[in-house]
């Protein structure tokens, strides 16, 4: 059974420094296991602040990047390069930085006139079956308990028969969107929860209280769950034993 482990910190540049520290240490443990490590990136304001700092860590030169496997819980099915995508905010924030090798780099697809269910599809293929070792999964937490592109009471947080699903009517533009299912997401070793800001306080909240409603409360990983926190999200979540 999945460990769950809360981390309060004071705010969110505190909390943008925590998680890449964070991150760091664990590619370099795994590195250190296997000489590879897989990690799966997430956007938003946090994600952004998140990746900035990896690129200032002294730590980070510890990483062997051409040795690190890079995809995404969710992407926005927008053209290549709209600032609205999260592969885009990646690479501003830290990637176009790395020396990374290329072939690594598994970003979902962008709207080239194809189809978001298309592009879902050849997400799924390129995920391969089996997944591959996800080390550390990093989730937004929305306002509403949503994470990737799975929505409170939307027919898609369901879906158990793929490893992706495309979105076609999300709550939150742009209406089309290409996701991990919630199974995939449970795959993976540890699923790093992310959420700052008073907005975040009664979702975080919720789930954390067992409010199954809440797609963040299914966000489980194999070994670790971590909510990763600061203090203005964490104001609703329940004492803890």
């Amino acid at each position: 059974m999945s460990k769950t482990l809360v981390v309060v910190v004071p705010d969110a540049d505190v909390l943008a420094a925590t998680v890449a520290s964070r991150l760091v240490a664990k590619i370099v443990d795994a590195q250190a296991d296997r000489g590879t490590a897989s990690v799966v990136l997430t956007g938003g304001r946090i994600a952004a602040k998140v990746l900035t700092t990896v690129k200032d860590l002294p730590a980070a030169a510890a990483i062997d990047w051409s040795q690190v496997d890079l995809w995404w819980g969710d992407e926005r099915f927008l053209p290549a390069g709209d600032a609205d995508r999260n592969e885009t905010q990646a690479r501003a924030a830290l990637l176009d930085a790395l020396p990374l090798d290329p072939a690594r780099v598994h970003a979902m697809p962008a709207d080239a006139g194809q189809g978001v269910s298309s592009a879902a599809v050849s997400y799924a293929a390129e995920l391969g079956d089996p997944l591959p070792t996800f080390d550390v999964l990093m989730l937004g937490v929305g306002e509403d308990g949503h994470v990737a592109s799975l929505f409170p009471d939307h027919p898609v947080l369901t879906e158990t028969g793929t490893t992706t699903a495309a979105v076609h009517d999300s709550p939150k533009p742009p209406p089309n969107r290409v996701t991990l299912t919630m199974p995939t997401i449970q795959s993976a070793d540890e699923v790093w929860l992310i959420a700052a800001g008073p907005d975040k306080t009664v979702s975080v909240g919720a789930a954390l209280g067992g409010d199954k409603s809440k797609p963040a409360a299914h966000a489980t990983g194999v070994s670790k769950t971590y909510w990763l926190l600061d203090r203005a999200a964490a104001a609703d979540v329940p004492a803890r034993r």
